[in-house]
């Protein structure tokens, strides 16, 4: 494992990998944890946290939204056909939802979303 720290002549360490200029590579105690990378986990699990229940709240907030909505509407029942057809749409717009997912990995990974470079001549 290397950590980098900026140096002013820009090399590496001997025998680290090649850094980018500016940068001096130092290797690491095998089994040492870089003093960032113990920071940075502190505050990962309190970023998740400031994250995840606001987003949970949102979330059970918009689900006792829609049950009141839901048991609240009055009116006749939905015949069979309605539920025929709601059906239908989720499917359908399940099926685009997918398609079109797989057509952007698909691109993705046949290098249709490269930028043109046109041939050396």
């Amino acid at each position: 494992m290397f950590s980098c720290a900026q140096a002013a002549d820009g090399t590496g360490a001997a025998g680290g990998p090649p850094c980018a200029p500016a940068i001096r590579c130092n290797r690491l105690a095998k089994g040492a944890t870089p003093t960032y990378l113990i920071a940075m986990s502190a505050r990962s699990i309190l970023g998740t946290l400031a994250v995840v229940v606001p987003l949970l709240a949102i979330l059970a907030a918009a689900g006792w939204f829609a049950a009141s909505a839901w048991v609240s509407v009055e009116g006749p029942p939905m015949p069979a056909t309605g539920y025929v057809a709601m059906a239908l749409g989720i499917v359908f717009s399940l099926l685009i939802g997918c398609g079109l997912m797989a057509l952007l990995f698909y691109s993705n990974r046949h290098g249709y979303d490269d930028p043109f470079q046109a041939p050396d001549e």
